[in-house]
C-alpha cells in the first residue's frame, strides 16, 4: 500500500527524475533506521548455483544501481541477490536525455541510456562503503568510444578492477543503447571475448585465492541457430552461467501507444515471452551444463515460475519491480 502511494507521486515526474530522487533517497536511508519504510523479511528459500549459495532465487537485474550507491537499501527489501552496473572503465554521461520512457498501459518502459555511469572506481568504491555480505553482482560493458576492436580491453579491465569484490562477474554484450555491442554475440568475435575473459578469470583466481563465477548475458532478438552458437561457445569456453535476456528491440505490444515508437531497449510485460522462449532454446543447448539467470518480464509470481519452468535456475526483476514495488519480492520468493 505504502509503495502504490509513492509510486502514484513519482510516476507524475519526468521517469528519469523520479529514478534520481529514488536512488538519492535510498543511498541515503539504506543503512539507516529510516530503511524501516521499505524493509521486510522474506522467507528464505536458499538455491545452490554456480558454486555459491543464494538466500533465496529472486534478484534485482543490472540498470537500476548503476553505481551500486543503494546496495543496503535493496538487501533490506530482501532481494536474493543484487546485480549493480552496467559499469565501464571510465565515467560517461550516457546518451540525450529524454531517454527513459513509461508506457503504463503495457507496464513496460523504453530506455536508451546508454551505459551512463560514474566509473568502475567509483563504483568499487561503494562496494567497498556497503560492507554488504550477501550475493553481489557486478555488471561490465564498454565505453561507447571504445572502438569495437578493442572491447576486450575494456571487459578485461573491468574485470580486474571488480574481481575481488563481486560474488559473480556478468558480461553486458546485449544492450542495445551503445553501438556494434550486440555484434559481441556472434561468431569469432564472442569466442575471442570469452576466451580472454577465461583466461583473465583463471590468472584472477590465483591472485586474489578465490574463483569469482563469470556469467554473460544475451540479448531477447536472437533466432534458435543464434542461441544455440551462443550456447556452444559458452560451453566451449567454460563460462559458469548465462543471464537471459536484456531488453528487446521489437515493438510487439506496445504498437500505438503513447512513447511506443521511442528507440531503445523494451522491458517489462512486452518482453516477457520473448525471454521465456529464449530461455527455453538455452536449456535444451545447454543440456544442463550451466545454469540460466531468468530476466525478462516478471511481475508476478505466475511470471517468475514460467520461467523456472523454461529451465532458469534465478530470476531478475527490473520493470516488475517499478510497477509493483518491493512487495513482488516476497511474492516472487514465495511461489519459486
Amino acid at each position: 500500500m505504502l509503495y502504490s502511494a509513492i509510486r502514484k507521486i513519482l510516476f507524475k515526474l519526468d521517469p528519469e527524475i523520479s529514478h534520481e530522487l529514488t536512488i538519492k533517497s535510498l543511498k541515503k536511508t539504506g543503512a539507516t533506521p529510516l530503511n524501516l519504510a521499505y524493509k521486510q523479511d522474506v522467507v528464505g528459500k536458499p538455491v545452490q548455483v554456480m558454486g555459491i549459495h543464494f538466500p533465496n532465487a529472486c534478484g534485482l537485474a543490472a540498470g537500476l544501481d548503476k553505481n551500486g550507491e543503494c546496495i543496503r537499501a535493496f538487501e533490506a527489501m530482501g532481494f536474493g541477490f543484487i546485480e549493480v552496473g552496467t559499469v565501464t572503465p571510465r565515467p560517461q554521461p550516457g546518451n540525450e536525455k529524454p531517454r527513459i520512457f513509461r508506457l503504463t498501459q503495457a507496464n513496460a518502459i523504453i530506455n536508451r541510456m546508454g551505459f551512463n555511469n560514474k566509473g568502475v572506481d567509483y563504483l568499487v568504491e561503494q562496494v567497498r562503503k556497503a560492507k554488504y555480505r550477501g550475493v553481489l553482482g557486478i555488471n561490465i560493458g564498454k565505453n561507447k568510444d571504445t572502438p569495437d576492436t578493442k572491447a576486450k580491453d575494456d571487459y578485461l579491465y573491468c574485470m580486474r578492477k571488480v574481481y575481488n569484490f563481486a560474488s559473480y562477474i556478468t558480461v553486458n554484450i546485449s544492450s542495445p543503447n551503445t553501438p556494434g555491442l550486440r555484434s559481441l554475440q556472434y561468431g569469432e568475435a564472442l569466442n575471442e571475448l570469452l576466451s580472454s575473459l577465461k583466461a583473465e578469470q583463471l590468472s584472477l583466481a590465483e591472485q586474489y585465492d578465490k574463483y569469482v563465477p563469470i556469467t554473460v548475458k544475451i540479448a531477447p532478438d536472437l533466432t534458435a541457430e543464434e542461441v544455440d552458437s551462443i550456447a556452444q561457445c559458452l560451453i566451449a569456453n567454460d563460462i559458469d552461467g548465462v543471464i537471459a535476456t536484456n531488453t528487446t528491440l521489437s515493438r510487439e505490444g506496445v504498437e500505438g501507444l503513447e512513447h511506443g515508437d521511442e528507440q531503445g531497449g523494451l522491458s517489462g510485460e512486452p518482453v516477457k515471452e520473448k525471454s521465456t522462449v529464449v530461455i527455453k532454446l538455452l536449456a535444451n543447448a545447454l543440456e544442463g551444463k550451466l545454469p540460466i539467470i531468468g530476466v525478462g518480464g516478471i511481475a508476478s509470481a505466475k511470471d517468475a515460475q514460467e520461467k523456472i519452468d523454461a529451465g532458469a535456475s534465478l530470476v531478475q526483476v527490473y520493470s516488475g519491480f517499478i510497477y509493483k514495488g518491493p512487495e513482488l519480492i516476497k511474492e516472487v520468493v514465495s511461489a519459486i
